[in-house]
């Protein structure tokens, strides 16, 4: 904030320009425009100038009657014991706290800090904005909107599409033959046709004809035949034999139906 003060010290009327304290956002930012009053590398500046420069600075504004916040002062004060740190040798063993060194190299680094946190403002001030450096359009123009139905599926019923699109291109029948396979009812009348004329044991295999003892159709007729021996045997019109297990099984006709004719 720049203010004209009178100076009162002199008889005159002149006028001088003079920097009030509201300026500054706090005692560390004047040490900071202080420190850029060196021309020299914040990391390089002498805390001892400086002391020397924020003490000035404060009687001057005392000097002309300005009203001086408790915190500047505050400042000033811990200046004068830095400088007086810095100025005089450190007592040897000393714990009370951190060399005047060390405190010299905090402020320099809360300098630092301060003038990054500036720079890092400006730049962000310094884009572009909105009613300043542009500005949004008028009305906005009529758009045509064009509806499109968006379709939403399982994954089923996309691959049931898909085979179906596919079926018609390639159509194609697929036809299954019946089985013919021997049925029980043709292996019981062959069997009643021995019956009578088998005396001796013969193996099941031997009833079934050349033609019957292969593929699929061969071992439907070798279950059928199985299955109408066992009921022959079971109505007492053959006997049957396995002599061990797995073994091959024999048949004869029942003694009281040997040398009769087959029904």
């Amino acid at each position: 904030m720049l203010t004209l003060v009178k100076n009162r010290d002199k008889d005159d009327d002149d006028r001088q320009l003079v920097l009030d304290l509201d300026g500054f956002e706090g005692p560390i930012d004047v040490l900071l425009a202080l420190a850029r009053d060196q021309k020299v590398d914040l990391t390089k500046i002498s805390i001892l100038a400086l002391a020397d420069q924020y003490l000035a600075f404060i009687a001057e504004r005392r000097r002309l009657r300005l009203e001086v916040a408790a915190d500047y002062l505050v400042m000033a004060a811990w200046l004068a014991y830095l400088k007086s740190r810095l100025l005089l040798p450190e007592p040897p063993e000393e714990d009370s706290g951190p060399s005047g060194a060390e405190l010299a190299e905090a402020l320099s680094h809360r300098l630092r800090l301060l003038e990054a946190m500036q720079r890092a403002g400006a730049a962000l001030m310094a884009r572009p904005q909105l009613g300043r450096d542009v500005f949004a359009r008028g009305m906005p123009d009529g758009l045509t909107v064009i509806a499109r139905p968006v379709y939403q599926l399982p994954l089923f019923e996309l691959l049931k599409a898909y085979a179906e699109q596919h079926r018609r291109r390639h159509v194609s029948v697929l036809t299954i033959l019946p089985s013919s396979l021997h049925s029980l009812d043709e292996a019981m009348h062959r069997l009643r046709q021995f019956i009578g004329h088998v005396p001796e044991w013969r193996d099941l295999m031997g009833f079934l004809p050349d033609e019957l003892r292969g593929g699929v159709f061969g071992r439907s007729a070798l279950a059928s035949t199985f299955a109408a021996s066992l009921e022959l045997a079971r109505s007492q019109q053959i006997e049957l034999r396995q002599d061990r297990p797995f073994g091959p099984i024999y048949l004869r006709s029942a003694p009281g139906r040997r040398g009769q004719e087959a029904g």
